[in-house]
């Protein structure tokens, strides 16, 4: 089922909650709706579903008009963050309750409940009742409930946030198993940008109810659209530095700092603004490199964190503070100094804080 959202707003009284929204859902992807409290992802989701009727633009479903269809004649399934399951009813009661609400027969209902219960893997477990399941087990139950009538779209509302650590890592991956063994459309609403970039096809960003990016999460994690993106996306987060453009020497340089970087490659400086802002991810610095046209800096280490894989370095470059994570196996010491590379790097508009340009490495042969 492909979804097309147009021009689609919610009203609460004075509070826009949504704002003008347009996006084309394709067949069979999954998409995370992203972004922080408040920020229109679950009244977008409450919308698909149903529950809220929008004030203005358009739901398709397929080629359907779906804005006044209600929500059991919209062959959507839907799993809730609580999971929402009968206490007294067994797993298997529990699967087959929307297909006893449809009036499927008996024996149908039985094969189709348990049929889903080994997609989702808990056809051990058929007999129990929800109160002997672990958290994980539950969500399982309630992936298998919204799916026994096999929808159309499949609705995943904030699924993993009861969840502790280990279990959401496990259950986000069984839930991308899940939804592309049934090739299933499937919206994933959630806050957790790791979450979002580990199994989304794309991911919706919203901030104050409008879209901020509509992307693959590689495509936003590199090129983000605006600075509230690349902020939002990343951890340790991306590193901000205010500067000012010198058109006649190509290069950025970063204010109340005498650091300087220059603007390598393909680019026309004439139509940069004077004032922009520099965002350089903590992972594009490295130590060494092939390249030698790649900018440089010397970074002031005043903490050296091991974390395993990655070290994570905390200073300054110049008088602005600086993380930059390089690899665990370059052996450090005590190294009060270092010289860096700096392989990505993106410049926004410091008005709009939009975009402007983006540094990737190439020109620097």
């Amino acid at each position: 089922m492909e979804i097309k959202l147009t021009n689609l707003a919610m009203d609460f009284q004075q509070t826009k909650a949504v704002n003008d929204l347009t996006i084309t859902i394709q067949d069979g992807h999954l998409v995370s709706i992203l972004g922080p409290s408040g920020c229109g992802k679950s009244t977008t989701l409450n919308m698909l579903a149903g529950l809220y009727k929008p004030t203005a633009g358009e739901i398709y479903f397929g080629d359907k008009l779906v804005n006044q269809v209600e929500p059991e004649h919209r062959e959507i399934g839907m799993v809730f963050q609580n999971y929402a399951l009968y206490p007294h009813l067994t797993v298997l009661k529990n699967i087959m309750f929307p297909l006893k609400m449809a009036k499927v027969n008996k024996k149908e209902a039985f094969e189709r409940a348990t049929e889903m219960a080994k997609l989702v893997q808990i056809d051990h477990l058929l007999d129990r009742k929800p109160g002997q399941l672990s958290g994980g087990q539950q969500q399982r139950v309630a992936i298998a409930r919204a799916l026994v009538k096999n929808p159309k779209v499949l609705l995943l509302d904030e699924p993993l946030s009861n969840l502790d650590a280990r279990l959401r890592l496990e259950m986000r991956e069984e839930i991308r198993r899940i939804q592309k063994e049934v090739g299933i459309t499937t919206i994933f609403v959630t806050h957790d940008q790791e979450e979002a970039m580990s199994i989304s096809d794309k991911i919706l960003l919203m901030r104050d109810g409008t879209l901020q990016q509509y992307t693959t999460p590689l495509e936003m994690y590199d090129k983000p659209s605006n600075l509230f993106v690349s902020q939002f996306m990343g951890n340790p987060p991306i590193n901000i530095y205010k500067a000012t453009v010198n058109k006649e020497l190509k290069r950025v340089e970063l204010k109340n700092s005498n650091v300087h970087i220059p603007l390598l490659g393909n680019v026309d400086v004439t139509k940069f603004p004077e004032d922009v802002i520099v965002g350089i991810r903590p992972e594009s610095f490295v130590s060494e490199t092939s390249s030698k046209e790649l900018p440089q800096v010397s970074i002031s280490i005043n903490l050296i964190e091991r974390t395993g894989r990655d070290t994570l370095l905390s200073g300054k470059i110049g008088e602005q503070q600086v993380r930059a994570l390089i690899s665990s196996k370059q052996q450090l010491g005590n190294v009060e100094e270092l010289s860096l590379y700096i392989t990505e790097f993106t410049v926004f508009d410091s008005e709009t804080e939009n975009s402007i340009w983006y540094f990737d490495g190439e020109g620097a042969q």
